[in-house]
């Protein structure tokens, strides 16, 4: 890559809040370099790459901060995401030929895919056939997801600002429940199929006068509805008010999701798959008999952008720049990553992975920062969630509500 080079961006996978401040990252730095010219951004990742929906992005947000500011704080993808997975290219080469016609028909020197896991399984295939073609294009991965699940990076990008939206909601509920004077339980129901960074985040609703949630359940642990009934009565007991953090994941002993254990079967006499939080609901109802309420987060916690963490939206920035970087080094199959510092005060270092250890895989919460009960998480858990949420941003707002920067995305 000699002479100046375009650079293609694309973004794949559930919304974040801050999955366009990656994209405002590697924009900013590509903008700075003499090395690259024009920055282009795929509509609908590598699917709209596949149909050659291409947008130039130059026009918009070179040289125009106000646009990249705005960008930063606009939750979800301004690019529009996808959930298309490629086939590896020994069964078929269509797609992996067809992306490689759009790097030459836009003179694409490098490759930035913004995403989860399925998106660093994609940036792992792609750097192989890229590599295996003798072309000069060097692909890397931006991380995202909100389940911080990736391996090979302290944490993600979006999961700080969806464990602030976490925390801040559990507090509230609390401020909510504590005003009856009666026996009540809250269950709500947080996202982690199988992993529970983000259920373990409601822990830091707890402050001086709050001690919310009291129970805290992840999929890591095996999950037992009689040990779960009694932790209840006994939290009544003492508390009068209980609310329980659930990720939707957790499972039995057997491995069988405790969604499924309700009573309401198909025709077939199946059982009918229905939120966690609404099946403890029916479980407390049916054997404690107090008041009870099963509150579902759902989506509500992936972009969120009103409550975002500065921490969180400075360091999905860096991350970007860190990728444009990379590959300007000549670095092709990896991740951007981050490291957290062994200092007193909070601090992380930008630095890269190889892809193929990172796609496919799934980190995990520590069984040792979850308490022998498996009802809680430790101490640990709280030092590692802390700095993650701090800050706060600055989002526009017009006549009331925010003003975010829909996408150019032209929806079919």
């Amino acid at each position: 890559m000699g002479e100046k080079y375009n650079i293609l961006i694309a973004q794949s996978g559930g919304p974040t809040v801050a999955i366009n401040a990656s994209l405002a990252g590697v924009m900013r730095e590509a903008f700075a370099s003499e090395e690259i010219d024009r920055v282009y951004g795929g509509c609908n990742g590598i699917q709209g790459i596949l149909e050659d929906r291409i947008l130039e992005l130059n026009e918009q947000f070179e040289n125009n901060e106000e646009n990249l500011h705005k960008l930063e704080c606009t939750p979800a993808m301004f690019l529009g995401s996808c959930r298309y997975k490629m086939k590896s290219y020994e069964e078929d080469t269509t797609d992996y030929d067809r992306v490689l016609e759009i790097f030459q028909k836009y003179h694409i020197g490098a490759f930035f895919y913004i995403g989860g896991n399925d998106s660093m399984d994609t940036v792992d295939k792609m750097s192989q056939y890229v590599k295996a073609h003798d072309m000069d294009v060097k692909v890397v991965g931006i991380p995202k997801t909100i389940d911080n699940d990736l391996m090979m990076i302290d944490h993600t990008p979006g999961f700080g600002s969806a464990a602030k939206y976490i925390a801040t909601t559990v507090r509230e509920i609390a401020m909510d429940t504590y005003i009856y004077n009666m026996d009540t339980v809250v269950i709500v129901e947080i996202m982690g199929r199988n992993a529970g960074w983000l259920t373990a985040a409601a822990a830091l609703a707890r402050n001086n006068y709050n001690i919310a949630p009291q129970l805290i359940y992840l999929p890591e642990v095996a999950f037992d509805t009689d040990a779960f009934v009694q932790k209840v009565k006994k939290s009544l007991f003492q508390y009068h008010h209980v609310i329980v953090a659930v990720s939707e994941g957790i499972k039995d002993k057997d491995g069988n999701y405790i969604s499924a254990q309700g009573n309401n079967v198909d025709k077939f006499g199946h059982a009918m798959l229905s939120g966690t939080g609404a099946v403890l609901k029916d479980i407390v109802t049916e054997r404690i008999g107090c008041k009870v309420r099963s509150i579902e987060l759902n989506v509500l916690q992936r972009a969120a952008a009103h409550i975002s963490s500065a921490t969180d939206l400075k360091e999905s920035v860096e991350l970007g720049k860190n990728g444009v970087r990379l590959a300007k080094a000549g670095k092709t199959g990896v991740m951007s990553t981050l490291t957290r510092k062994d200092t007193p005060k909070y601090e992380v270092e930008y630095s890269f992975a190889d892809i193929s250890k990172i796609a496919n895989e799934e980190k995990k919460v520590p069984l040792e920062w979850i308490t022998e009960e498996g009802t809680d998480v430790s101490n640990d858990m709280i030092e590692y969630l802390r700095p993650l949420v701090l800050g706060e941003v600055t989002v526009p707002y017009k006549d009331g509500i925010p003003d975010y920067m829909f996408d150019r995305v032209r929806r079919k």
